[in-house]
C-alpha cells in the first residue's frame, strides 16, 4: 500500500514513490446519515410514516424487468485501511489506556459511517505480532510501547463488534513476511517470538528482519496464524497488503540462496520466488475458506503488475513492476482463483507519465474480466493536498478517479489509504465524494463462489407513530430500506436511487421515515445476499 507503513512507493524516480504506510487497506452496511451506534439504531435519512397493508415482493423481479442506473450502483465496496504499524492510524500512540484506545477507534468508525463507507481493513498483524490475544505471536509494541507486553484487554472483539454495530464489514489485515520492522537481529525480539525461536526462518535484510518466503515452514506458520484468527474471531475477511519479498532498497541481495538451492529444483530464482508467494496465497485461501466458508480473502497488490515494455500483457506504464521486483504475480492469483478480491493500489493521478490512472484502471478491469475475482481500487487519500505532483493539489483529482471507474463494470468499489484522511478531509475531497458519488448507502458486492442464498423476508412490516418496524429475520446481518412511489415502486430495489437506509440487525429493527410512499424492506445476510422485499404503504398525517 502506500508507503503505508513508511516505505516509498516507486512509480518512478521522478515521482519518488509515495510514503504509503502499507498495511492496508473494504463493505457492508454503513452508509448513512449517522444515527447512533446503539443496538437497533438505523443509519439512514429520516423520520416517519403511517400504516397500510404489508405485501411481499420478489427481489428478482426488479432485476429481471427494470433497468439499473449506472450512476447509482446498488452494490459497491467503500472501504478504508486502518494501519496500526508505527501507530499510523490507530492507536495514535503506544501506551494509551484501553478506554482511550477504544474512543479513538470509535471516532474513526463514526467518521467512516458519516462518509457512507461500508468496510474497514484493520491491521491486526503488522510485523509478526498481534493486536489481539494470541498464543502464537507476542502482543504488538504499537499497543503498549513494549513488544510482548499485555495491554490488559483483547482489542479484537471490540474492534469487530463496534464495526458490525455500524454496518461496517471487518477485514483483518495481515502482513505475511515482515518479522521485525525495526530490528535486523532476532535476539532483540521478545522471548517466545517465532523469529527468535526459529532464527533459521528469517533473513536479515537492510536493517529489517523478514521471514524467508522460500521455506515451507514459513508458509505453514503464516497460514496457522491467519487460521487462528479466522477460527476465534468474527471477521468478515482476511486481507494481505502489498509486502511480499522486500521492495527494492539499497540494492542489497536478499539472502535466500540456501533455500533456493534446497527447494528450487532447478527453477530460476525469480520464478521460484513468485511460486513461493503463489503457494502461500493458495494455502491461506484454502485454509480460510475451509475454516469459515463465508470469510473473504483478498490482497491489495502494488498497482503495476508489469510494464508492456517488458511484457506485451503488461500495462502502458513505466514504473516498478510487482512481478519483477517483489515477485507478486496478481495475474497468477486471478487465474488460480486463489483470491476473492483484489485492491490494486493505484496511487497515481490521471495523466501521470510513469503510471497513469487512466491506463491502469482499464488494465486491471480487463485482468479480472470473466473471472470470479472482484476488483476494487486502492485510492491514495493520503496524497491529496500534497505538492510532489501538481494533480494532487486539485480537489477534483480523486473524485475524477471514481468517475473513470464508472466506465468499467468490473470495478466494484474503492478503498482509501488511510483512516487519518477521514478526519483531515484534505481539500474537502470527502465532501465532494459524498455529494457526487456516495449520495446513497450501498450494499456490498456479491462475491462469486462464496455461499449464496438469502435470509427470510422480513415479516410483520408495519408503520406506527411514524416508525417502520418489522420482526427480526433469521440469518439477517442487516436490513435495506427502499422508498418509492407511483410508477417507480415496481423498480424500487433495482439500484440505489430509492435506497434510503441500511439498518444493522441489532435489537429490534426500526426505521423512522421522512416521507410518505411505498416502503420496501429486505434482509441481508453477512455476505449481503438479499431477501425478497416486504412492502408497506405509508401516508404521513
Amino acid at each position: 500500500m502506500a508507503n503505508r507503513e513508511g516505505r516509498r512507493m516507486r512509480a518512478s524516480s521522478e515521482e519518488g514513490a509515495p510514503d504509503r504506510p502499507r498495511s492496508i487497506r473494504v463493505p457492508l452496511l454503513a452508509s448513512l446519515v449517522i444515527a447512533g451506534a446503539s443496538a437497533g439504531a438505523a443509519y439512514a435519512f429520516g423520520p416517519q410514516p403511517a400504516p397500510k397493508k404489508t405485501t411481499t415482493v420478489r427481489a428478482a423481479t426488479a432485476a429481471e424487468t427494470c433497468t439499473a442506473s449506472g450512476s447509482h450502483p446498488k452494490r459497491q465496496l467503500r472501504g478504508v485501511w486502518i494501519a496500526t504499524v508505527h501507530n499510523t492510524d490507530w492507536p495514535s500512540k503506544p501506551g494509551l489506556s484501553p478506554a482511550r484506545q477504544q474512543a479513538e477507534y470509535v471516532k474513526i468508525l463514526d467518521e467512516a459511517v458519516q462518509r457512507r463507507l461500508n468496510a474497514v481493513f484493520v491491521q491486526v498483524r503488522p510485523e509478526s505480532d498481534a493486536i489481539y490475544r494470541s498464543s502464537l505471536e507476542p502482543w504488538s509494541k504499537y499497543l503498549t510501547g513494549t513488544a510482548g507486553k499485555d495491554p490488559g484487554w483483547d482489542p479484537l472483539p471490540f474492534l469487530i463488534s463496534e464495526a458490525h454495530k455500524r454496518g461496517l464489514e471487518f477485514h483483518a489485515w495481515f502482513n505475511p513476511y515482515r518479522a521485525a520492522d525495526g530490528a535486523a537481529n532476532a535476539a532483540a525480539l521478545p522471548a517466545g517470538h517465532p523469529a527468535r525461536l526459529h532464527p533459521d526462518w528469517t533473513v536479515s535484510h537492510e536493517g529489517k528482519l523478514y521471514y524467508n518466503p522460500g521455506l515451507p515452514q514459513v508458509r505453514a506458520w503464516v497460514t496457522r496464524v491467519v487460521t487462528d484468527v479466522v477460527r476465534r474471531y468474527d471477521v468478515d475477511g482476511v486481507h494481505f497488503d502489498d509486502y511480499f519479498y522486500p521492495y527494492p532498497g539499497n540494492g542489497t541481495r536478499f539472502a535466500d540462496a540456501a533455500a533456493h538451492a534446497k527447494y528450487g529444483k532447478g527453477v530460476k530464482l525469480a520464478d521460484w520466488r513468485r511460486e513461493n508467494v503463489n503457494k502461500l496465497v493458495a494455502q491461506v485461501s484454502s485454509a480460510v475458506h475451509k475454516t469459515k466458508a463465508y470469510v473473504k480473502f483478498g490482497i491489495s497488490p502494488f498497482g503495476i503488475w508489469r510494464n508492456e515494455s517488458d511484457d506485451p500483457k503488461g500495462s502502458a506504464t513505466k514504473g516498478m513492476s510487482a512481478y519483477d521486483a517483489i515477485y507478486a504475480d496478481a495475474k497468477a492469483w486471478i487465474k488460480a482463483g486463489s483470491v476473492d478480491y483484489l485492491i490494486p493500489q493505484l496511487y497515481w493521478p490521471r495523466g501521470f507519465a510513469a503510471a497513469d490512472y487512466d491506463a491502469l484502471v482499464p488494465w486491471w478491469a480487463e485482468a479480472v474480466r470473466g473471472t470470479d475475482v472482484d476488483l476494487y481500487i486502492g485510492q491514495a487519500l493520503y496524497r491529496v493536498g500534497t505538492r510532489d505532483t501538481p494533480a494532487w493539489t486539485k480537489p477534483a483529482e480523486m473524485p475524477s478517479h471514481l468517475t473513470v471507474n464508472r466506465r468499467y463494470p468490473e470495478v466494484k468499489g474503492d478503498v482509501y489509504f488511510s483512516a487519518k484522511g477521514l478526519a483531515a478531509n484534505p481539500l474537502g475531497v470527502l465532501d465532494r465524494l459524498e455529494k457526487n458519488h456516495y449520495t446513497r448507502p450501498a450494499l456490498l458486492p456479491l462475491i462469486k463462489g462464496l455461499p449464496a442464498g438469502a435470509p427470510a423476508t422480513p415479516a410483520n412490516l408495519k408503520s406506527s407513530a411514524g416508525t417502520l418496524t418489522w420482526s427480526p429475520a433469521d440469518g439477517a446481518r442487516a436490513y435495506a430500506v427502499y422508498r418509492a412511489d407511483g410508477k417507480n415502486a415496481d423498480c424500487a430495489t433495482v439500484d440505489a436511487r430509492h435506497l434510503v437506509a441500511l439498518v444493522p440487525a441489532e435489537g429490534s429493527p426500526a426505521y423512522a421515515a421522512k416521507e410518505g410512499g411505498d416502503y420496501f424492506v429486505t434482509a441481508l445476510d453477512r455476505l449481503n445476499n438479499e431477501s425478497d422485499a416486504a412492502r408497506v404503504t405509508v401516508k404521513l398525517p
